[in-house]
């Protein structure tokens, strides 16, 4: 048997044999790495899509609120009323504060800034087929479940509807929300205020604040099964929603979706000085302007008071930030850290509209209880702004 058969039957060697481990471990190797590679691509897409679309959604909502708000609220003596509020399934107006007190002001909009943290944003409107209908207080009233009023019939007046009276005068006295529970027997023109059963609104029977003759008048916001006050907030990622006309979201709220780890606002104020008609302090006929961003209240029409109603009906629109976050968050390095978003997002960066300053905020993305660095995660920042129209169509 020649040299080169032997060899052959011999079998590999031991180089040609370590040769192959090491050339099949690199192969190894590299399909492992193109497989994570793979796998961190698929999260990441996976991730941005999950943002985008809870993002969306977010977004979607609260600016569909904010188109409605206003509607039945637009009349000088109601906006930015401090008004007493009372509902027994548990929803509440949020506090704002007003030359050193807390008030709960009825208005379109009412955002809780809460800083880098997320914000809590109100948007109120009634239903009303009449939009402002209103009538006018006809006796005094101090006490008991009767209102005297200059109409028999009220045109849209129904039993149930909620009912706002306010003074004639804006910041002269507290607004009142009830619910109409009838009407007194004829030849008199009174409504009834009266407390239990289908009258959420009416803690007791009457009204807790007094009214003079012709110096108060009556709003009707329609249906309580329509109105629609809603309250946004985030809380540990996930969006929530209390609602006067949700079964179940008035006190706690419900969940909307989730991974969304802040909403901000910012009203965006005219402050240009008052117009010449003297029943509305605001700017002139070219319409309402925004010329100025904040999201806490300030002093718009000059009247030394920040949070004065005139302020509130100063309003013109809100600018809305949702931030989103991806579902999964990515491994972090070899050195331990992660670096998918090594700076926290930033909403209101622009200038909008052109010329008006922006107000840009850096957001506090970390979510309470979480194991993982925020930093793992990847954001996407959603905003608009939305025109507060219905507030600008006054009596």
């Amino acid at each position: 048997m020649n040299a080169s058969l032997l060899r052959r039957h011999r079998g590999f060697s031991l180089v040609e044999l370590m040769v192959s481990v090491v050339i099949g471990l690199l192969a190894l190797l590299f399909a492992t790495r193109l497989i994570v590679s793979g796998e961190k691509n698929k999260d990441a897409a996976v991730g941005g899509s999950d943002s985008m679309q809870n993002g969306m959604l977010a977004l979607f909502s609260l600016s569909s609120d904010a188109t409605a708000a206003g509607w039945g609220l637009n009349d000088p003596m109601v906006a930015g009323c401090d008004t007493s509020f009372s509902d027994a399934s548990g929803y509440a107006l949020p506090a704002m504060p007003r030359a050193g007190a807390s008030i709960t002001p009825l208005a379109p909009v009412v955002i809780q800034s809460n800083g880098a943290n997320p914000d809590l944003i109100s948007f109120n409107s009634g239903t009303s087929q009449a939009g402002a209908g209103s009538i006018k207080l006809f006796a005094d009233y101090t006490v008991g479940n009767t209102l005297t009023v200059d109409s028999k019939n009220p045109y849209g007046f129904n039993n149930g509807d909620v009912m706002v009276i306010a003074p004639l005068t804006p910041g002269s006295g507290k607004c009142t929300l009830f619910q109409l529970s009838g009407f007194g027997p004829p030849p008199n023109s009174t409504i009834l205020v009266n407390s239990g059963g289908a009258y959420r609104f009416n803690a007791i029977a009457g009204l807790p604040n007094p009214y003079k003759q012709n110096l108060a008048y009556i709003y009707n916001l329609g249906s309580p099964t329509l109105m629609h006050f809603h309250t946004w907030t985030v809380s540990n990622g996930v969006l929530l929603l209390r609602a006067t006309e949700l079964a179940g979201a008035e006190a706690a709220g419900v969940s909307v979706t989730d991974n969304v780890v802040s909403i901000k606002a910012q009203y965006g104020f005219d402050a240009r000085p008052p117009g010449p008609n003297p029943y509305d302090p605001t700017p002139g006929a070219d319409g309402m302007q925004i010329t100025a961003w904040s999201g806490t209240m300030i002093d718009a029409d000059s009247d030394g008071v920040a949070g004065s109603p005139g302020d509130y009906q100063r309003i013109a629109a809100v600018r809305i930030a949702v931030v989103a976050r991806s579902k999964n968050a990515e491994k972090p390095n070899s050195a331990g850290l992660c670096t998918a978003t090594p700076v926290a997002p930033t909403v209101f960066a622009s200038s909008a509209p052109a010329g008006v300053a922006a107000v840009p905020v850096q957001v506090n993305v970390a979510v309470a209880g979480d194991t993982v660095s925020w930093q793992c995660y990847r954001y996407r920042v959603f905003e608009t702004i939305v025109q507060i129209r219905n507030a600008q169509w006054r009596p």
